[in-house]
Protein backbone atom coordinates (compact mmCIF):
# COMPACT_ATOMS: atom_id res chain seq x y z
CA UNK A 1 0.00 0.00 0.00
CA UNK A 2 1.45 3.34 -1.06
CA UNK A 3 1.40 6.01 1.64
CA UNK A 4 -0.56 9.12 0.77
CA UNK A 5 2.01 11.95 1.00
CA UNK A 6 -0.67 14.41 2.17
CA UNK A 7 -2.18 12.18 4.84
CA UNK A 8 -0.17 13.75 7.64
CA UNK A 9 -0.93 17.33 6.70
CA UNK A 10 -3.15 19.21 9.15
CA UNK A 11 -6.76 19.72 8.13
CA UNK A 12 -7.51 23.45 7.93
CA UNK A 13 -9.85 24.59 10.67
CA UNK A 14 -13.08 26.42 10.06
CA UNK A 15 -11.59 29.69 11.32
CA UNK A 16 -7.93 29.04 10.60
CA UNK A 17 -5.88 32.21 10.61
CA UNK A 18 -8.56 34.36 12.24
CA UNK A 19 -7.68 36.60 15.17
CA UNK A 20 -10.66 36.77 17.52
CA UNK A 21 -11.25 38.77 20.70
CA UNK A 22 -13.74 37.22 23.13
CA UNK A 23 -14.93 39.47 25.96
CA UNK A 24 -15.98 37.85 29.20
CA UNK A 25 -13.77 35.06 27.91
CA UNK A 26 -12.53 33.75 31.24
CA UNK A 27 -15.52 31.55 32.01
CA UNK A 28 -19.02 30.46 31.00
CA UNK A 29 -20.14 31.02 27.40
CA UNK A 30 -17.07 33.15 26.76
CA UNK A 31 -14.62 30.43 27.77
CA UNK A 32 -16.54 27.89 25.68
CA UNK A 33 -16.23 30.22 22.68
CA UNK A 34 -12.50 30.64 23.29
CA UNK A 35 -11.96 26.87 23.36
CA UNK A 36 -14.16 26.19 20.33
CA UNK A 37 -12.60 28.90 18.17
CA UNK A 38 -9.09 27.84 19.14
CA UNK A 39 -9.88 24.22 18.28
CA UNK A 40 -10.84 25.35 14.77
CA UNK A 41 -7.64 27.26 14.09
CA UNK A 42 -8.20 30.78 15.41
CA UNK A 43 -5.79 32.84 17.48
CA UNK A 44 -7.87 33.97 20.42
CA UNK A 45 -7.59 36.83 22.87
CA UNK A 46 -9.28 36.17 26.21
CA UNK A 47 -10.46 39.62 27.33
CA UNK A 48 -11.89 39.88 30.84
CA UNK A 49 -11.75 41.73 34.16
CA UNK A 50 -11.15 38.36 35.85
CA UNK A 51 -7.37 38.45 35.59
CA UNK A 52 -6.50 35.22 37.42
CA UNK A 53 -9.07 33.13 35.58
CA UNK A 54 -8.40 34.73 32.19
CA UNK A 55 -4.64 34.37 32.47
CA UNK A 56 -4.97 30.75 33.63
CA UNK A 57 -7.20 29.85 30.68
CA UNK A 58 -4.84 31.44 28.16
CA UNK A 59 -1.83 29.70 29.73
CA UNK A 60 -3.65 26.35 29.60
CA UNK A 61 -4.48 26.78 25.91
CA UNK A 62 -0.96 27.60 24.78
CA UNK A 63 0.71 29.93 22.32
CA UNK A 64 -2.37 30.61 20.20
CA UNK A 65 -4.26 32.17 23.12
CA UNK A 66 -3.45 35.34 25.03
CA UNK A 67 -5.06 37.07 27.99
CA UNK A 68 -5.72 40.81 27.96
CA UNK A 69 -7.31 42.60 30.93
CA UNK A 70 -10.35 44.52 29.72
CA UNK A 71 -13.11 46.54 31.34
CA UNK A 72 -15.51 46.76 28.41
CA UNK A 73 -16.87 50.10 29.63
CA UNK A 74 -13.47 51.76 29.04
CA UNK A 75 -12.73 53.13 25.56
CA UNK A 76 -9.03 53.34 26.41
CA UNK A 77 -9.18 49.75 27.62
CA UNK A 78 -10.59 48.71 24.26
CA UNK A 79 -7.83 50.52 22.39
CA UNK A 80 -5.22 48.72 24.46
CA UNK A 81 -6.92 45.34 23.94
CA UNK A 82 -7.04 45.70 20.16
CA UNK A 83 -3.42 46.88 20.09
CA UNK A 84 -2.40 43.88 22.21
CA UNK A 85 -4.26 41.49 19.91
CA UNK A 86 -2.55 42.95 16.85
CA UNK A 87 0.86 42.82 18.51
CA UNK A 88 0.38 39.17 19.48
CA UNK A 89 -1.34 37.77 16.41
CA UNK A 90 -2.06 40.40 13.74
CA UNK A 91 -5.17 42.35 12.66
CA UNK A 92 -8.41 41.37 14.35
CA UNK A 93 -10.92 39.57 12.15
CA UNK A 94 -13.41 38.40 14.78
CA UNK A 95 -15.04 39.88 17.87
CA UNK A 96 -17.39 38.13 20.28
CA UNK A 97 -19.02 40.76 22.49
CA UNK A 98 -19.97 38.37 25.28
CA UNK A 99 -19.26 40.23 28.54
CA UNK A 100 -22.45 40.89 30.48
CA UNK A 101 -24.00 41.25 33.91
CA UNK A 102 -27.49 41.08 35.40
CA UNK A 103 -29.06 42.80 38.38
CA UNK A 104 -32.30 41.49 39.87
CA UNK A 105 -34.73 43.99 41.39
CA UNK A 106 -38.30 45.13 40.74
CA UNK A 107 -38.59 48.49 38.99
CA UNK A 108 -39.93 50.14 42.14
CA UNK A 109 -36.74 49.48 44.11
CA UNK A 110 -34.18 49.35 41.27
CA UNK A 111 -31.61 52.09 41.85
CA UNK A 112 -30.40 54.36 39.09
CA UNK A 113 -26.83 53.30 39.82
CA UNK A 114 -27.61 49.59 39.41
CA UNK A 115 -29.59 50.23 36.23
CA UNK A 116 -26.80 52.32 34.72
CA UNK A 117 -24.15 49.74 35.65
CA UNK A 118 -25.96 47.04 33.66
CA UNK A 119 -26.44 49.37 30.69
CA UNK A 120 -22.77 50.39 30.79
CA UNK A 121 -21.47 46.82 30.64
CA UNK A 122 -24.07 45.16 28.42
CA UNK A 123 -24.87 47.97 25.98
CA UNK A 124 -22.13 50.59 26.06
CA UNK A 125 -19.50 47.84 26.19
CA UNK A 126 -20.83 46.37 22.95
CA UNK A 127 -20.82 49.78 21.26
CA UNK A 128 -17.23 50.45 22.34
CA UNK A 129 -16.12 47.00 21.20
CA UNK A 130 -17.61 47.36 17.73
CA UNK A 131 -16.11 50.83 17.38
CA UNK A 132 -12.68 49.70 18.52
CA UNK A 133 -12.24 46.84 16.04
CA UNK A 134 -13.38 48.55 12.84
CA UNK A 135 -9.94 49.81 11.82
CA UNK A 136 -8.27 46.50 12.61
CA UNK A 137 -10.90 44.55 10.68
CA UNK A 138 -10.43 46.81 7.68
CA UNK A 139 -6.71 46.02 7.82
CA UNK A 140 -7.62 42.32 7.99
CA UNK A 141 -9.74 42.66 4.87
CA UNK A 142 -13.04 42.17 6.70
CA UNK A 143 -14.37 40.32 9.69
CA UNK A 144 -17.27 39.11 11.77
CA UNK A 145 -18.73 40.61 14.94
CA UNK A 146 -20.99 38.47 17.11
CA UNK A 147 -22.92 40.35 19.78
CA UNK A 148 -24.28 38.14 22.53
CA UNK A 149 -27.79 39.32 23.36
CA UNK A 150 -30.38 37.06 25.01
CA UNK A 151 -33.96 35.89 24.75
CA UNK A 152 -34.27 38.98 26.95
CA UNK A 153 -33.58 40.90 23.73
CA UNK A 154 -36.67 39.33 22.14
CA UNK A 155 -39.21 39.22 24.98
CA UNK A 156 -39.59 40.72 28.45
CA UNK A 157 -38.69 39.29 31.86
CA UNK A 158 -39.77 40.78 35.14
CA UNK A 159 -37.31 42.03 37.77
CA UNK A 160 -34.37 42.46 35.35
CA UNK A 161 -35.33 45.70 33.59
CA UNK A 162 -31.78 46.88 32.96
CA UNK A 163 -30.74 43.53 31.51
CA UNK A 164 -33.74 43.37 29.17
CA UNK A 165 -33.27 47.00 28.08
CA UNK A 166 -29.60 46.37 27.32
CA UNK A 167 -30.22 43.18 25.38
CA UNK A 168 -32.94 44.75 23.23
CA UNK A 169 -30.47 47.56 22.54
CA UNK A 170 -27.79 45.08 21.48
CA UNK A 171 -30.22 43.61 18.96
CA UNK A 172 -30.92 47.04 17.42
CA UNK A 173 -27.28 48.13 17.50
CA UNK A 174 -26.38 44.95 15.64
CA UNK A 175 -28.71 45.82 12.77
CA UNK A 176 -27.39 49.37 12.46
CA UNK A 177 -23.77 48.20 12.59
CA UNK A 178 -24.47 45.57 9.92
CA UNK A 179 -25.76 48.30 7.58
CA UNK A 180 -22.81 50.60 8.20
CA UNK A 181 -20.04 48.01 8.11
CA UNK A 182 -21.23 45.71 5.33
CA UNK A 183 -19.38 47.68 2.63
CA UNK A 184 -16.14 46.97 4.54
CA UNK A 185 -16.78 43.23 4.46
CA UNK A 186 -17.62 43.22 8.17
CA UNK A 187 -20.61 41.10 9.17
CA UNK A 188 -22.50 41.78 12.41
CA UNK A 189 -25.01 39.38 13.98
CA UNK A 190 -26.60 38.83 17.37
CA UNK A 191 -26.94 35.57 19.27
CA UNK A 192 -29.84 35.11 21.68
CA UNK A 193 -29.20 32.29 24.16
CA UNK A 194 -31.95 31.04 26.38
CA UNK A 195 -31.35 29.64 29.85
CA UNK A 196 -27.72 28.53 29.81
CA UNK A 197 -25.74 26.82 32.52
CA UNK A 198 -23.25 29.40 33.75
CA UNK A 199 -22.04 31.26 36.81
CA UNK A 200 -24.72 33.87 36.14
CA UNK A 201 -27.56 31.35 36.37
CA UNK A 202 -26.09 28.88 38.87
CA UNK A 203 -28.13 30.21 41.79
CA UNK A 204 -31.26 31.07 39.81
CA UNK A 205 -34.02 28.64 40.73
CA UNK A 206 -36.31 30.63 38.44
CA UNK A 207 -34.13 29.90 35.39
CA UNK A 208 -34.08 26.18 36.13
CA UNK A 209 -37.86 26.11 36.64
CA UNK A 210 -38.65 28.05 33.46
CA UNK A 211 -36.36 25.81 31.39
CA UNK A 212 -38.29 22.75 32.59
CA UNK A 213 -41.40 23.95 30.72
CA UNK A 214 -39.89 24.65 27.30
CA UNK A 215 -39.84 22.14 24.39
CA UNK A 216 -36.24 21.12 25.17
CA UNK A 217 -36.72 20.90 28.90
CA UNK A 218 -33.20 21.73 30.09
CA UNK A 219 -30.68 24.51 30.23
CA UNK A 220 -28.21 24.88 27.37
CA UNK A 221 -24.58 23.97 27.83
CA UNK A 222 -22.15 26.83 27.07
CA UNK A 223 -20.59 24.73 24.32
CA UNK A 224 -23.93 24.65 22.48
CA UNK A 225 -23.89 28.43 22.27
CA UNK A 226 -20.21 28.37 21.27
CA UNK A 227 -21.02 26.16 18.27
CA UNK A 228 -23.36 28.86 16.97
CA UNK A 229 -20.78 31.59 17.57
CA UNK A 230 -18.17 29.56 15.68
CA UNK A 231 -20.54 29.29 12.70
CA UNK A 232 -21.07 33.06 12.65
CA UNK A 233 -17.35 33.85 12.87
CA UNK A 234 -16.60 31.40 10.05
CA UNK A 235 -17.09 31.84 6.31
CA UNK A 236 -19.96 29.36 6.53
CA UNK A 237 -22.06 32.35 7.62
CA UNK A 238 -20.68 34.53 4.82
CA UNK A 239 -24.13 35.76 3.73
CA UNK A 240 -25.45 36.34 7.25
CA UNK A 241 -25.46 39.84 8.67
CA UNK A 242 -27.86 41.99 10.67
CA UNK A 243 -29.71 38.92 11.90
CA UNK A 244 -30.76 37.29 15.16
CA UNK A 245 -29.75 33.71 15.88
CA UNK A 246 -31.77 32.14 18.67
CA UNK A 247 -30.65 29.16 20.77
CA UNK A 248 -33.27 28.86 23.49
CA UNK A 249 -34.58 25.30 23.55
CA UNK A 250 -37.84 26.58 22.08
CA UNK A 251 -38.65 28.93 24.98
CA UNK A 252 -39.71 31.85 22.76
CA UNK A 253 -41.92 29.54 20.69
CA UNK A 254 -44.33 29.12 23.58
Amino acid sequence: MTENPTSSLPVPGRVAGRVVIVTGGARGIGAACVRRLLAEGARVVVADVLEAEGAALAAELGEHAAYVPLDVTSEDGWRRAVAAAEAAFGPVSGLVNNAGIVHVDPIETLSEADYRRVIDVNQVGVFLGMKAVIGSMRRAGGGSIVNISSTGGLIGYSRILGYVASKWAVRGMTKTAAQELGPDGIRVNSVHPGFTRSEMTADSARSHEQARHQPLARQAEPLEIAHLVLFLISDEAGYCTGSEFVADGGFTSL
